[in-house]
């Protein structure tokens, strides 16, 4: 005879270990996302202006939801272990190449994918799964961004920024 009842789930600490771990890396990600975003967020808006990106928006807007879906799927499934490939090389000791590798991809992310899932969110959310996976994720975000006070954090890094390219511009005047 056991103490537990029937159906009472059973502690696992290494499935324990594992869902901290990836929460604590989650928080990381994110946390970093957040921390570089003031710095990335003027450049895709340039890009965003451009008549060009314009067309291709519109474009991706016009496109069936499981199009949009796969467009977005094939940049992501490249660009992501391509970070994950930089930063091998970078603790393999090729630093130069590992961080020029690291930068392109994440302005191949910033500029390509997140402008295709700006352009097509509205039929992503037509995929009732995507819808799901949408909100969940921003949930998620928007839990970890209240959790470590970064909405604060960020406004303050934004004056900041504003004051020192205010200070730079007078500086080369």
């Amino acid at each position: 005879m056991t103490s537990r009842h029937a159906g009472a789930p059973r502690h696992n600490p290494f499935r324990a270990t594992l869902r901290f771990a990836f929460r604590l890396l989650c928080a990381l990600v994110i946390l970093l996302d957040e921390l570089v975003r003031p710095l990335y967020r003027p450049l895709i808006r340039r890009i965003a202006a451009l008549r060009l990106m314009q067309m291709f928006e519109h474009w991706v807007g016009g496109l069936p939801a499981y199009a949009v879906l796969v467009l977005l799927v094939v940049p992501y499934a490249v660009v992501e272990p391509l970070k994950f490939v930089a930063l091998v090389w970078i603790a393999g000791g090729s630093v130069r190449g590992g961080t020029v590798l690291f930068v392109v991809a994440h302005l191949v992310s910033f500029v390509l994918i997140e402008r295709i899932f700006s352009a097509g969110k509205a039929k992503l959310m037509t995929i009732a799964w995507m819808a799901w996976l949408i909100e969940t994720a921003s949930s998620v975000r928007r839990s970890v961004v209240a959790w470590l006070g970064l909405d604060g954090f960020r406004k303050e890094a934004a004056r900041l920024w504003r004051r020192l390219r205010a200070a730079l511009r007078l500086w080369r005047a």
